[in-house]
C-alpha cells in the first residue's frame, strides 16, 4: 500500500480519493475549501491538509484533479504547492484536464525538482468516478507511469500510457472532440424524431443496437427526452475543454470545423442559462430555436 496524496475534491476528485482509501492506501486530501477536506477526512478516514505542499509531504504519489491551467499551476508551484514539499522520486499524476502546454511545463519543473509527472486525464465522467470505472489515458516517463498504473486501477477500468509527456492530454482531446459531434449528432436525431412524432424511448430502443448506437444514446436519450440536464459533465468544463482541443488544432494544423461549430452551439445553451447543465443539453438549444 502506497502513502498518497489527493488534491481537489470536486464531484470526480472526491470519490476517486475514496476508492484509493477503501483499497487500503493511506491517503492526505487537499482542498481549496478546506472545509469540505476536513469534512471528507473525517467522513472517509486518511488526513486533510491546509496546503498542497502539507498533503505531499512524505507521500509516494500526489494525485490532482482541479479545474485548468492555472488552477493546477496553483496546487504544483509556488512555496506552499505540491512540488516544494514532495520528496525525492515520489509521482505527481495530474487528472486534470488541461493544454498539453502546461502539462509539459510541469513535467520540466517536476524534473528538475527530481519528481515525476504523469499526465492522466480521466473520462467517464462523475457516475465513473463514484463507480471506479474511469477511463485513464496516460503521457509520461515509462517507469513513472509503471509505478503509477497499480494506484491508478483503484478507480480506473481502463489505464493505458500512450506516450511521452502531454500524449494523455493529446488523447483527452481526441475524447472530447468525438464527443462533442457524437452530441450534437444525437440531439438532432432525438429531435427530428419528436418533430416527426415518434416517441424518443421507442426509437432508440430499436436502434441503439445498430450503427447509430453509442454511450450517449444509451445512457442519455431519457433524460433527453425528459428535458433533464442537472446531472453529468457540465457544458462550462465542456467548453472549456473544446477551447483546449480549438487551440492546439490552430498549433498542429488539424481541421475541426465540426468541433468549432459544436462550440458555438455550446455558447448558445450557456446564453440559456444552461453552463451547468450536462453536454447533452444540445437538444434543448434545438428545441429553443422551433
Amino acid at each position: 500500500m502506497a502513502k498518497c496524496a489527493f488534491l481537489g475534491l470536486g464531484v470526480m476528485g472526491y470519490p476517486m480519493a475514496g476508492h484509493l482509501v477503501a483499497q487500503g492506501h493511506e491517503v492526505t486530501v487537499y482542498n481549496r475549501t478546506t472545509a469540505k477536506a476536513e469534512a471528507r477526512a473525517k467522513e472517509h478516514g486518511g488526513k486533510w491538509a491546509s496546503t498542497p505542499r502539507e498533503a505531499a509531504m512524505g507521500a509516494d504519489f500526489v494525485m490532482a484533479c482541479v479545474g485548468n491551467d492555472d488552477d493546477l499551476r496553483s496546487v504544483v508551484l509556488g512555496d506552499q504547492g505540491a512540488l516544494a514539499g514532495m520528496s525525492d522520486g515520489a509521482i505527481f499524476v495530474d487528472h486534470t484536464t488541461v493544454s498539453a502546454a502546461v502539462t509539459r511545463e510541469l513535467y520540466a519543473e517536476a524534473k528538475a525538482a527530481d519528481v515525476s509527472f504523469v499526465d492522466a486525464p480521466v473520462s467517464g465522467g462523475q457516475a465513473g468516478a463514484e463507480n471506479g470505472v474511469l477511463s485513464i489515458m496516460c503521457g509520461g516517463d515509462q517507469a513513472a507511469y509503471d509505478a503509477a498504473e497499480p494506484i491508478m486501477q483503484a478507480y480506473g477500468r481502463t489505464v493505458k500510457r500512450l506516450g511521452e509527456s502531454g500524449a494523455g492530454q493529446l488523447t483527452k482531446m481526441v475524447n472530447q472532440i468525438c464527443i462533442a459531434g457524437l452530441v450534437q449528432g444525437l440531439s438532432e436525431g432525438l429531435h427530428f424524431a419528436e418533430k416527426a412524432g415518434l416517441d424518443i424511448r421507442e426509437v432508440v430502443d430499436v436502434i441503439q443496437g445498430g450503427a447509430a448506437g453509442s454511450w450517449q444514446m444509451v445512457n442519455r436519450h431519457e433524460t433527453m427526452a425528459d428535458d433533464h440536464f442537472e446531472h453529468g459533465f457540465a457544458v462550462d468544463w465542456m467548453r472549456k475543454d473544446l477551447g483546449i482541443c480549438l487551440n492546439t488544432a490552430n498549433e498542429n494544423g488539424a481541421s475541426l470545423p465540426v468541433t468549432a461549430l459544436v462550440d458555438q452551439f455550446y455558447k448558445d445553451v450557456q446564453k440559456l442559462g444552461g453552463g451547468r447543465w450536462d453536454t447533452s443539453s444540445l437538444i434543448k438549444r434545438l428545441r429553443a430555436l422551433v
